[in-house]
């Protein structure tokens, strides 16, 4: 029996407190050795991809195994749609039975910031209270809800190439949070005296100068999820404590991707993944003037391990459909 789960349905039990937690196993999980995931698969469209992503986790007394189906369309917000949409499956390991087919759009949003906010707990200074956005997208509301969980910040400075999109986010963390808010008008001005900076747009080339950082920055370079897409200047990497989601997957796709390929950065310049350092193999900031810079692509053990705290909150508040998918059984005869 599959539980079939909307983004409404899910809406009801799904908090940054739930994504955090989650984020904890699932990079924990990575550190200790405890999952087996397969680089995300990309299916390259004249107007955006698609990604398949999947793999297996063993969270604590759970083993599970699922797939992420996910677009990102950076037109769709001119059509009314979301640029990322996402469905999740979540299966039994032992015998492939479906536990419960889950929108992932939400998910997806959650355990992206959640993922950003244990970076800033790991790499960021324990007093920083400026934080910087490029970009303002859902992908920017999601990473300002962790990271205000995880440091005492008292101003969000925002920038955006859509001014009325940077003041739309501007008007709701004001509203949502107990924070200053300012929107700038050039990427810089986001940067400058900032103790953390976030960057989630779809660039190609640098929008971020090294010369602009303050010392000690952490910076959380989430934009980068594609071969040939970059936001930082490959300066900041070759000076940075560089710290990834996965090697595989960021030097494929993530913000090391194109200066790795230009001979820039190499694997030298990568101090560690965010699971060595979760459990407790690598260490995280050593030094508050240390740059540090997480990179991050998007794991589906992520996805796992909050689509299946969402699947078990549901489940105990009868939420969502059950459904049977497998044919009926019949006996088998010859003919």
């Amino acid at each position: 029996m599959t539980l079939i789960l909307t983004a409404a349905e899910i809406s009801q039990v799904l908090d940054m407190n739930l994504a955090l937690d989650a984020a904890q196993q699932a990079f924990q999980a990575y550190g200790q050795g405890r999952v087996n995931m397969p680089p995300k698969a990309y299916l390259t469209l004249p107007k955006g991809d698609f990604r398949a992503m999947y793999g297996e986790i063993f969270l604590n007394d759970i083993h599970l195994c699922g797939l992420k189906w996910v677009n990102v369309h950076p037109q769709n917000p001119s059509r009314r749609l979301p640029t990322v949409m996402a469905k999740i499956l979540l299966n039994d390991p032992d015998t492939g039975l479906e536990w419960a087919d889950l929108d992932g759009t939400l998910i997806t949003n959650y355990r992206t910031g959640a993922a950003g906010g244990l970076a800033a707990r790991c790499l960021s200074r324990e007093n920083s209270t400026r934080l910087g956005l490029i970009g303002a997208g859902q992908q920017a509301r999601t990473q300002v809800a962790a990271i205000l969980k995880v440091r005492p910040i008292k101003e969000v400075v925002i920038f955006n190439r859509n001014i009325s999109r940077a003041q739309s986010l501007a008007h709701e963390v004001a509203a949502n949070f107990e924070v200053k808010t300012r929107v700038v008008a050039t990427a810089a001005e986001a940067v400058q005296d900032m103790d953390i900076l976030v960057t989630t747009t779809p660039s190609r080339y640098p929008l971020v100068e090294q010369q602009w950082l303050s010392t000690g920055v952490h910076i959380n370079a989430i934009g980068a999820d594609a071969a040939g897409k970059q936001e930082l200047d490959p300066a900041i990497l070759q000076q940075a404590k560089i710290v990834v989601d996965d090697w595989a997957q960021a030097s494929h796709s993530g913000e090391i991707n194109v200066p790795l390929a230009q001979g820039k950065i190499s694997s030298r310049h990568i101090h560690a993944s965010l699971g060595e350092v979760v459990a407790g193999k690598k260490p995280g900031r050593e030094h508050p003037n240390e740059i540090t810079v997480f990179d991050s692509t998007g794991l589906i053990i992520q996805d796992l391990a909050l689509a299946f705290a969402v699947y078990q909150l549901a489940l105990a508040q009868g939420l969502g459909e059950i459904k049977e998918f497998l044919p009926p059984s019949s006996p088998v005869t010859d003919h």
